[in-house]
């Protein structure tokens, strides 16, 4: 493996991720912010879970960290990166993050498949402070399923929900040409109009949150069962796959005919309807649910087949990964903006551990070779940088 410079590596990030304030009084400050975080962030790349691990592998690792880190009053102790890590603007670091990650995308070749960008949220468990009154947070990400990066994150306000967060999401983030898909909570019209002003299209899921719509949709599909109506259906495409000892087959049917809609006009560019019957087969059991979309896409019944289904992986490969590969759920981390910015500091591990290719292994053998390798490690947070 190639020899890396850690003092390149570390100026590199620096470059990325030095630009926020430092709110701490100056007269009493020991240890450099930047530093603090970009052992923070090694730490958790090695297998860090909490504030204390990342005190722990910091000590461990003094020898190493001191040939390219100053270090002034050596190792900060474990409360030093509790107060620092809960003291940092969350916001301001998000846009770090944002800003680094929306760069290294723009570096990445080009090619003619679409981006799907799933938005989601997920409540970071054991963040809530009963004792202070503070109810556990919720992030809402945005994920490029084409390259397998978080692209950013917005906290939900404690009084509001996702409705208010993905538009202020999509304020931070580039979906250009892309096509974003949300679930039933964020379909609404603002959002659809704000996902079109972003030069994107929108898939949204169609639950009972849009009753006389919802209603109207499901109603009129079941029309088209009857030979009289069927010449409304569009396109249909049918896509099988077979995992875990699963089998599941999706019928995604499309109507771009919307004339007998009430209001179509109130959601912009609004071009077709959708319907998905997914069956599943597991063992001996089989079971089918019928599940209904909105989408600015042209009636294109196998890209938005597989558009639908790529949603599913800000679930399977970020918030699943976050709970089982990072254990965020079991980090007891609750003070000031500790959480929050532990969440950012796991997403950055998470797209440099992704983007390296050179060891194939999972995001865990990863893990344990960057706490085995030093130099594996500043590979790692060599990518991307570069």
């Amino acid at each position: 493996m190639e020899t890396f410079n850690e003092q390149r590596v570390y100026a590199n990030f620096s470059y990325n991720f030095a630009n926020f304030t430092d709110c701490r009084q100056q007269h009493k400050v020991k240890h450099l912010l930047i530093e603090i975080l970009y052992m923070a962030i090694l730490a958790t790349i090695a297998g860090a879970e909490d504030i204390e691990d990342i005190a722990r592998y910091s000590t461990t690792k003094k020898n190493w960290l001191s040939t390219f880190l100053t270090l002034p009053k050596g190792i900060p102790s474990h409360d030093t990166f509790n107060r620092v890590l809960c003291m940092i603007d969350p916001t301001e670091f998000g846009k770090s993050f944002i800003g680094w990650i929306s760069a290294y995308r723009d570096r990445l070749p080009m090619s003619d498949e679409k981006d799907v960008i799933p938005i989601d949220g997920k409540t970071i468990c054991n963040s809530n402070d009963d004792y202070a009154g503070k109810k556990a947070i919720h992030m809402v990400s945005a994920m490029s399923t084409k390259y397998g990066l978080v692209l950013g994150q917005k906290k939900c306000a404690e009084k509001s929900n996702e409705i208010t967060a993905i538009p202020e999401l999509l304020d931070l983030i580039s979906v250009k040409s892309c096509i974003v898909t949300i679930d039933a909570m964020g379909c609404q019209k603002k959002i659809a109009e704000k996902i079109i002003s972003k030069g994107a299209d929108y898939i949204l899921a169609l639950k009972g949150n849009q009753g006389n719509l919802h209603d109207e949709i499901v109603d009129f599909f079941e029309k088209t069962k009857q030979p009289e109506f069927k010449h409304y259906i569009y396109q249909t495409d049918t896509q099988t796959e077979k995992n875990h000892g699963r089998i599941e087959t999706r019928q995604c049917s499309t109507v771009t005919n919307l004339d007998w809609l009430l209001e179509p006009s109130q959601w912009t560019n609004l071009k077709t309807i959708v319907k998905i019957n997914a069956t599943v087969i597991k063992g001996n059991k089989e079971t089918t649910e019928d599940r209904y979309y909105i989408t600015s896409i042209d009636g294109n019944a196998t890209l938005i087949n597989q558009a639908i289904r790529t949603h599913w992986h800000i679930e399977n490969k970020l918030h699943w990964v976050l709970d089982v590969i990072f254990r965020e759920d079991y980090c007891r981390l609750r003070a000031g903006n500790g959480a929050e910015n532990m969440n950012i500091i796991r997403k950055i591990a998470l797209n440099k551990l992704k983007s390296d290719t050179s060891y194939k292994c999972s995001i865990k053998g990863k893990k344990k070779r960057c706490g085995w390798d030093d130099n594996y490690a500043a590979k790692i947070l060599w990518e991307m940088t570069a």
